[in-house]
């Protein structure tokens, strides 16, 4: 457990995942404080904000925290025919949520990798993450050298080895169980082998890399943590677990089906986004399937989406939205994020103290 925490300059090795949807400085400050490490993912900001958002961090917590980017990937190219055929598709679903139909849309330029990458330097932020791909050497060792932490994700062993080659300080081996995006980088990867739990992922990647390796995919309490040190990890980060606490700024019927939800609750799918992603199930989801509706590879299908997503938001209605979720979100609960942390801590120790009682091989 020292190890990590000795690089990360924490006191625990427990990181809360980047998450895109809870948008929350406050989530990452509460983990911060507490001796983990806060994350925020910022992938989806402007250079601009992703300043305003370390700046807001920074005026919470003056302890270290992660800033999470998209690897940068190389968009499939598609016939303006293919993207307006989409477009006139998801007509469906705008006739349902009364807004109107789009005949064409312009996707906008997102600002690049670069940029964002270069306010983040600027910053010197304590921690770097990244997922969707593998960065070269150069570009990492651009990032530590400003004294900057580098994490890598993983969904393979091939991927985390990669990860090691190209410098990284440490890998976050991402279980099938893991809410939100995959970590796969689709050049190297085919999706479907990939798709391993964390069970099986973590042991394979901690014999095969030389650097720490941290859990992730399922973790929800004190037993998933002691149970991926047993695996061999170095560290776990934990998503779902902390969505539905108040510092938390995911919608509030999100939060609400998270609470109810089971362990049947959630699928892999790449309709809201063009990128494999786990989520609860809705009506969304399970038309896009029964349908067949074509699906656009991120980011496209991201931007064609956008105005459904927003307004099934502003109307409340959670058969639109998407709602990332692990598969163990039956755990979640509706508690301050500093209070859930200490009672892990507090589960962890219990579990280690009755450890010797679990099993005699004399």
């Amino acid at each position: 457990m020292d190890q990590i925490s000795s690089i990360l300059k924490i006191k625990y090795p427990i990181i809360q995942a980047p998450m895109a949807l809870a948008d929350s400085p406050a989530l990452v400050a509460a983990i911060s404080n507490q001796g983990g490490l806060g994350s925020l993912g910022v992938a989806l900001f402007t250079p601009e904000q992703i300043r305003e958002k370390i700046k807001e961090i920074r005026s919470l917590t003056d302890k270290p925290f992660a800033i999470n980017l998209f690897a940068p990937t190389t968009p499939k190219k598609y016939s303006e025919e293919e993207k307006q055929n989409t477009v006139k598709t998801l007509n469906y679903f705008r006739k349902k949520l009364g807004i109107p139909n789009i005949d064409q849309i312009e996707i906008k330029t997102a600002s690049s990798f670069e940029e964002k990458l270069s306010v983040i330097l600027e910053e010197r932020i304590p921690i770097f993450s990244f997922t969707f791909g593998i960065l070269s050497k150069e570009i990492i060792q651009k990032i530590k050298s400003q004294g900057i932490s580098v994490i890598g994700t993983a969904t393979t062993v091939r991927e985390a080895q990669l990860l090691e080659k190209n410098g990284v300080d440490m890998v976050v081996a991402q279980g099938y169980e893991a809410g939100g995006h995959r970590g796969t980088d689709l050049n190297i990867t085919h999706l479907a082998d990939a798709l391993i739990g964390t069970m099986a992922l973590v042991p394979q990647v901690v014999d095969a890399v030389n650097i720490p390796v941290i859990a992730s995919g399922g973790i929800m309490d004190g037993r998933g943590i002691v149970a991926s040190f047993a695996l061999g990890a170095a560290g776990v980060q934990m998503g779902t677990a902390f969505l539905c606490c108040p510092e938390s700024n995911i919608h509030a019927m999100h939060r609400k089906l998270l609470l109810e939800s089971t362990d049947e609750s959630t699928r892999l799918t790449t309709a809201f986004t063009g990128r494999m992603a786990r989520s609860l199930k809705n009506q969304f989801l399970l038309e896009m399937e029964k349908e067949n509706f074509p699906i656009l590879e991120f980011p496209i299908q991201s931007a064609l989406v956008k105005d459904i997503r927003e307004a099934a938001q502003q109307q409340n209605n959670a058969d639109y939205m998407s709602l990332w979720a692990g598969q163990a979100s039956g755990f979640c609960q509706n508690k301050p994020a500093a209070q859930l942390f200490n009672e892990f801590l507090s589960e962890i120790k219990e579990i280690l103290m009755k450890k010797n009682k679990l099993i005699n091989i004399d």
